[in-house]
């Protein structure tokens, strides 16, 4: 008799958790259609475990909003919020099974716990809870799978909201590139000018349609033509919005006509003054007189531009530091070279010597100098399409790895 009457409290018991179950996920349900916070579900899940299962030892972790990698806990029972700033990342990957004992040797953090139970979506784990101190350990069977249930909507309404989110921000993310790419594309000169005594080509490949190269030249009135390259760090809007404001600081200086030395230090002073030494521009730009045939030029961090005459190549590297980290350049040397009566000058960003071969090897710079020595000869259109052409069979069927820029001018000097 005294047996019959235990079972009949048994199933009482395990009748009245049922119960207790199905209107527990009912509230939680209809919380997760009105879209209630992460912390309202957490707190909802932390109240039944510990009221109706009189749970006195818990922690969940879910997957990091900003790493699939890294797991953390969100909310726990029985411990001080600093026990639970752990990382046990690597741990909780070595757990399969629903209700699987918890194993000797592993982070301490694991000590305060007897079970773990992994909660899979289409055999992904989207959470892990680790259970400790049952209050009654007869029907603690029937509690784990109560505890995997409600942990299992949960962590599904969790990680919904965190996919959601992240494609909020890849969608955000992507609209940023292509305004910035817009911004870019009117930037960018569209036609480069050749003429008798000189010509300018380009190749401009940029990662995604938009990043942070820069090219471009002016005419001025007193007989020069001035060109440069650069790489902004940084992508997107803002990379657009510093270089149109560099643009725009690029055709004013030089109209000044104040010299190099000043032009470099004012455009400095500009960045600076925006990124407030946040951002900064690698930057080459050469002047050319085109009635004595003197060029003059200044390096900003930027890779050497590479000068091909008959005599071979020179490297132009005199300058400065990058521009826009410091508000005053440490120092700065203006180059000067006399170009002879034809030359080359081939500019490039780091993305051309970045580039790899499906062996794992880099296009690096002596294989663009043995190349401008024996193609320099070709207009500066011809040697382009030449090089692109060279590095489509040097890179095979790996993608360009950063933005990718050349700048190249062919100067006939007849003076």
């Amino acid at each position: 008799m005294t047996n019959g009457f235990a079972r009949v409290q048994k199933l009482e018991r395990e009748l009245h958790l049922r119960q207790l179950q199905v209107q527990r996920l009912l509230q939680i349900t209809q919380s997760i259609n009105n879209n209630v916070s992460a912390v309202d579900l957490f707190t909802m899940y932390k109240g039944f475990l510990s009221n109706e299962l009189e749970l006195r030892k818990m922690a969940l972790f879910v997957r990091s909003a900003e790493d699939d990698e890294r797991w953390e806990c969100v909310t726990q029972l029985g411990l001080k919020p600093k026990e639970c700033a752990v990382n046990v990342s690597e741990e909780l990957h070595h757990y399969k099974r629903v209700g699987e004992p918890l194993r000797d040797g592993d982070h301490p953090f694991f000590q305060h716990f007897n079970i773990i139970i992994p909660v899979l979506h289409k055999e992904r784990p989207i959470a892990y809870v680790l259970v400790g101190d049952f209050n009654e350990q007869d029907d603690m069977y029937e509690r784990v799978q109560i505890i995997t249930t409600i942990t299992n909507v949960i962590a599904v309404a969790i990680e919904n909201k965190r996919l959601f989110k992240r494609q909020i921000e890849q969608e955000r993310l992507e609209a940023d590139l292509e305004l910035g790419a817009q911004v870019q594309t009117l930037l960018i000169p569209k036609k480069l000018p050749t003429q008798e005594k000189y010509e300018l080509s380009s190749i401009y490949r940029p990662v995604m349609g938009v990043g942070g190269d820069y090219f471009d030249y002016l005419e001025t009135d007193d007989g020069k033509m001035v060109f440069c390259i650069g790489d902004f760090s940084g992508k997107g809007v803002s990379a657009a919005l510093l270089m149109a404001n560099f643009q725009a600081n690029f055709h004013t200086l030089i109209r000044k006509h104040t010299g190099l030395k000043d032009f470099i230090t004012q455009i400095n002073d500009a960045v600076f003054r925006i990124t407030n030494g946040e951002r900064f521009v690698t930057f080459f730009m050469a002047e050319y007189e085109l009635a004595t045939g003197k060029l003059r030029y200044v390096n900003a961090g930027h890779p050497p531009a590479v000068l091909v005459t008959d005599d071979g190549i020179e490297l132009l590297s005199k300058g400065t530091m990058v521009l826009g980290s410091f508000p005053d350049l440490p120092f700065l040397e203006v180059g000067e070279v006399m170009v002879p009566e034809q030359a080359l000058l081939v500019t490039y960003t780091d993305g051309l010597t970045d580039l790899q071969s499906p062996a794992g090897e880099f296009f690096e710079e002596g294989i663009l100098y043995d190349f401008a020595r024996r193609q320099y000869g070709r207009s500066a259109n011809d040697f382009n399409q030449v090089l692109l052409d060279k590095l489509e069979e040097f890179r095979g069927t790996t993608s360009y790895p950063d933005d990718l820029t050349i700048l190249s001018c062919r100067i006939f000097n007849e003076n």
